[in-house]
């Protein structure tokens, strides 16, 4: 039998929940010096040798005071509506969402919100931001990963509350709907941490932009180390718009490092809670390496179906490292392995960082997750865009300085490229050395990747890429 090694994925949805270069505010512009002219004395004039006339300076009193810009101004306060999964299926991803934003926007303005150091969804749905003379107010709502429910919510913000930024969502189906609802009505929307390749490909829209990475970014950082030790896959994704996405990245990323699929990619059901019949197709694959894409608590059963199976003790998995929570639950057999994720804790080294660490364990008694970057990013890209555009809100004033635009997170710098909005970003390849430190400080760090997928937007809109690479496989 074949040790059991993992290389870890669960790439998490984004209805995952829930952009043109840099633009940055000038600096203003100083007012002209004037040499004071003495008044008691009248001023005598030497003779000049030359033929031309002599210039004399403007005084003081010629010249209108100009003040310096007070800084950012909104006429009225800017509203944002968060949407994301509280208590549905996504939950646990939809908790790193709505502490890491609000601590985010505490980043990135400078002081806590109305609500305190501490956001408590159960106790309050608003919070209350400042950047000058600049108010935001953040709304948030729970939509439980339900694309029926992330539509009323969100015509209720924009209708209702008269939100000028939409975030969000945890589920990459639920963040589809919420796409269409944004750019009927012009909102910029910000997706975190929904991860489907179609929310910038065939899905795009110009008001789209997302923190959060693509299954292909996932796919990428991954295959470049399956493919040195396995030669033949087969895979397993839920039957919707992330798990399609990934199985559809992760064929492509791993072929084009030499790796081959045995067959075809096998999708189940999200709401699958038997996984036997499933695999059964993958143990008698003949496969050295079998790669699930799953989000939520349908990786639990899953993972039991393959014990049950026998598909962990003859085939490595291929999957990249996970949330803290079920990592120790799951991959306890897998130490002394490296794998790919989209992020930890430990593995970045910036002030953001630092803050974002520092301040989750004291207030929310954990140490940064998988997606807390995702909504700490969102909220610095949302106050960054305010800034450049000293306080617009107009839907183009905020596309403008969004193409383009790089900005410090906690991932260190992000990239949102002008052509499809995808979110170019830090990933990295670990080695875990524990599934037991009461901080989840699981991993060694081996290496940092920085993805860059090709443009996957349809046919259509084909021309928006330029010289960007191009590949079809979201699309038509």
């Amino acid at each position: 039998m074949k040790t059991l090694r993992f290389l870890m994925l669960v790439v998490i949805i984004g209805a995952t929940i829930l952009s043109a270069c840099t633009t940055t505010t000038p600096e203003p512009t100083e007012p002209p010096v004037v040499e004071p002219v003495a008044t008691e004395e009248p001023v005598v004039e030497e003779p000049v040798e030359t033929e031309e006339p002599v210039v004399v300076e403007p005084t003081a009193t010629e010249v209108p005071p100009t003040e310096a810009p007070a800084g950012l101004t909104c006429a009225e306060p800017v509203k944002v509506g968060l949407i994301t999964d509280v208590s549905g299926s996504l939950a646990i991803y939809g908790a790193h969402i709505v502490r890491s934003f609000m601590l985010g926007m505490e980043y990135a303005t400078g002081a806590p919100g109305s609500a305190g150091p501490v956001f408590n969804f159960a106790e309050t749905q608003e919070n209350t931001f400042k950047v000058d003379d600049c108010e935001i107010v953040v709304y948030v709502a729970d939509d439980t990963s339900t694309p029926d429910t992330t539509a009323t919510i969100a015509r209720e913000m924009i209708e209702v509350k008269g939100v000028d930024f939409l975030i969000g969502t945890t589920s990459s189906g639920a963040t589809a709907t919420l796409q269409g609802i944004a750019a009927e009505n012009k909102i910029p929307l910000i997706v975190a941490p929904a991860a489907a390749n179609d929310i910038t490909g065939v899905n795009f829209n110009e008001y789209t932009f997302r923190t959060s990475r693509t299954n292909y970014q996932d796919a990428m950082n991954e295959c470049l180390y399956l493919t040195k030790q396995y030669e033949t896959f087969v895979q397993i994704a839920p039957d919707y718009a992330f798990g399609r996405g990934s199985a559809a990245a992760f064929r492509d990323a791993c072929t084009l490092n030499g790796g081959t699929f045995v067959m075809d990619d096998i999708f189940a059901p999200l709401d699958t809670t038997d996984f036997t019949p499933y695999m059964e197709q993958i143990a008698g694959s003949g496969a050295e390496a079998y790669i699930v894409t799953w989000a939520g608590g349908g990786f639990v059963p899953l993972m039991q179906a393959a014990t049950d199976q026998g598909v962990t003790e003859s085939m490595a998995l291929g999957a990249t490292f996970i949330d803290n929570i079920l990592m120790p639950i799951w991959y306890g057999s897998a130490v002394g392995s490296s794998s790919g994720i989209l992020y930890h804790y430990s593995a970045p080294n910036n002030p953001a960082n630092d803050f974002l660490k520092a301040e989750d364990k004291a207030r929310y008694m954990v140490m940064p997750d998988l997606f807390d970057a995702d909504g700490m990013n969102a909220a610095i890209m949302l106050v960054e865009a305010l800034k450049a555009t000293n306080g617009d809100t107009a839907a183009e004033a905020l596309i403008a300085v969004m193409e383009g635009m790089t900005f410090e997170g906690p991932k260190g710098t992000i990239y949102i490229r002008p052509e499809d909005h995808v979110a170019i970003q830090d990933m990295y390849i670990l080695k875990l050395l524990n599934v037991t430190d009461p901080d989840a400080n699981f991993y060694e760090y081996v290496e940092t990747t920085r993805p860059e997928p090709p443009c996957l937007l349809p046919e259509a809109l084909k021309d928006r890429c330029g010289d960007l690479p191009y590949n079809s496989l979201s699309g038509e």
